[in-house]
């Protein structure tokens, strides 16, 4: 395994709470994070809140963005999975 794959596994994923407080260090609402990212300010609510579980689409970036989940849209599809 190279280095790069060890480091991504270290990195350690935000908590809602953790998340909240990056934005608030950041000096920004969860308004202007959805702004500067073209995502809906209440998507933004709703992953920093647990309303959505951010499976895919606009919460799945968000939450991506905060730090929250990690971005596997580079990585292959599962053996099996449909195109």
């Amino acid at each position: 395994m190279d280095r790069g794959k060890k480091a991504e596994r270290r990195t350690r994923l935000r908590t809602p709470k953790q998340a909240t407080a990056w934005l608030r260090q950041n000096g920004l609402t969860h308004a202007e994070f959805a702004q500067q990212y073209e995502l809906s300010p209440n998507v933004v609510r709703k992953v920093l809140y647990g309303g959505t579980k951010a499976y895919r689409g606009q919460s799945h970036r968000a939450a991506v963005l905060l730090g929250m989940k990690r971005d596997d849209s580079a990585t292959e599809p599962r053996e099996g999975a449909r195109a």
